[in-house]
């Protein structure tokens, strides 16, 4: 989770306010030159690992992690507003999940970006949702390269509706949590890995009890 000092701002849900917020988490963050690897969570995500496999899983990988894909339709390029061209263009559009992954340098980009992010902030409005558009799109567009196109942060759709599945304290046992830590495989540094996801959410408070109980015995963390 990105942490920060700042004065607290009050921001909404899909608005271009959201993302004003986690450049300044980030801006904020970059402050500590020993910050290399930067991770925005919620709080209904939790880790499927201990601190020590996430840590060497972040700091050994080339790549940044940033959900983008293309997306026919009206919750995709659908969402796109024709008075953002030239600067960004309809096959330039991208959609992808709010929760990223980046390095510093990825980081430096983000913060001092004036090119794209006033774009956003004049013409991604109404059901635009920028948290889901604006990161996809600009790392796509200028840092490809150096992205993997996935999230680590495992979420669970398949419900449909504008909000993902939640997990509660019923679901929590030893077998969800494993099926969550392997569930299929990917590429890592080039190599085909079985560990995809990093985080999931979203858990609620009442799963609390139940994941410090199974937390050690699953996830390796102390008892």
């Amino acid at each position: 989770m990105l942490h920060s000092l700042l004065i607290p701002q009050e921001v909404q849900w899909g608005k271009v306010n959201m993302i004003e917020a986690e450049r300044r988490l980030l801006a904020n963050a970059l402050l500590d030159f020993s910050n290399q690897r930067f991770v925005l969570l919620s709080e209904s995500c939790i880790p499927l690992f201990n601190f020590s496999t996430i840590y060497s899983y972040l700091i050994n990988s080339n790549q940044n992690f940033v959900e983008s894909y293309d997306l026919m339709g009206p919750v995709g390029r659908g969402r796109y507003n024709r008075r953002m061209y030239p600067t960004i263009k309809l096959h330039d559009w991208r959609k992808g999940s709010q929760w990223f992954e980046m390095d510093r340098d990825l980081a430096l980009e983000v913060i001092s970006d004036a090119t794209y992010f006033p774009v956003f902030q004049r013409y991604c409005n109404g059901s635009c949702y920028a948290d889901e558009h604006y990161l996809p799109t600009l790392i796509t567009k200028k840092f490809g390269s150096r992205n993997s196109g996935r999230t680590l942060t495992f979420v669970d759709w398949s419900k449909g509706g504008p909000h993902p599945a939640r997990y509660t304290r019923n679901d929590v046992t030893i077998q969800f949590l494993e099926k969550l830590r392997s569930t299929n495989y990917c590429e890592y540094n080039g190599r085909k890995n079985q560990t995809c996801h990093l985080f999931a959410r979203k858990f609620t408070p009442h799963a609390l009890d139940r994941l410090l109980r199974l937390a050690p015995r699953v996830m390796q963390f102390n008892p």
